[in-house]
């Protein structure tokens, strides 16, 4: 038992140490050289807890995001629909040094997992419960009658605005007299949610969130924390009824 005790603990050190290079130098600096440096160990010694870099690399993908999924259950615990939702999406932000760091490290990894498929399924499935959480808190928000949720257009609508862009009202067919104007399909419209709108709503504040994180990185001098916090306030109270 201890020494199965002893092997976690020196996985993660290992775990911890390649974190530490990825978020400090980059991740084409995870060198199993590099790794087992910043451990203090030899690189043969890696290997009797990772079957190599790319093992560790995933591992430690997988890792950070099982610690951001607790993170976020602690703040979820006891709340539901838009307070859960509102939680959810500003824990997905860099707002402090812990959350800074993490998205360092997972910006890295997207690049690196477009050549590389064992970290990209690592993502998607990560992707995929974000996602399918986000959807989940808009469903509740909705039923409590939080939120009403933007009804999508249908393919032929998007269709023609792609092509002419939107119509405009004296291209719109007249309404014979005593009849009532057809509903705009777009807008917000109440009753169940629709599958589709779910979806197109929790995709747009995906997008939101992870362009976000990705300016707050890049340019801090002209998108600042507070800032990028209320942007997603104001994409809630958009929602909002």
């Amino acid at each position: 038992m201890a020494r199965s005790v002893d092997h976690q603990r020196r996985r993660m050190e290992v775990l911890a140490a390649a974190r530490r290079v990825i978020v400090r130098d980059g991740i084409e600096a995870a060198t199993t050289r590099n790794i087992a440096r910043e451990a203090g160990c030899s690189s043969g010694a890696l290997t009797h807890y990772f079957a190599g870099k790319d093992d560790i690399l995933s591992s430690l993908l997988r890792h950070s995001h099982e610690h951001v999924r607790r993170r976020r259950r602690e703040r979820t615990a006891g709340v539901r629909g838009l307070a859960a939702l509102r939680e959810l999406l500003l824990d997905s932000l860099p707002l402090d040094a812990e959350r800074t760091r993490e998205t360092r490290m997972e910006i890295d990894f997207w690049s690196r997992g477009l050549t590389a498929e064992h970290l990209a399924d690592v993502q998607r499935r990560e992707h995929a419960k974000l996602r399918a959480a986000i959807r989940r808190r808009l469903a509740e928000a909705h039923e409590a009658g939080e939120i009403t949720l933007p009804r999508t257009p249908p393919p032929e609508v998007l269709a023609e605005i792609a092509a002419k862009g939107t119509p405009r009202a004296a291209d719109r067919p007249a309404v014979p007299e005593g009849e009532d104007p057809p509903a705009e399909e777009p807008g917000k419209e109440d009753g169940p949610p629709r599958p589709q709108d779910l979806d197109a709503v929790a995709e747009r504040l995906l997008a939101l969130v992870d362009g976000l994180s990705v300016h707050l990185l890049l340019y801090p001098d002209r998108l600042s924390r507070a800032e990028a916090e209320r942007l997603v306030l104001a994409e809630l109270a958009a929602l909002a009824r």
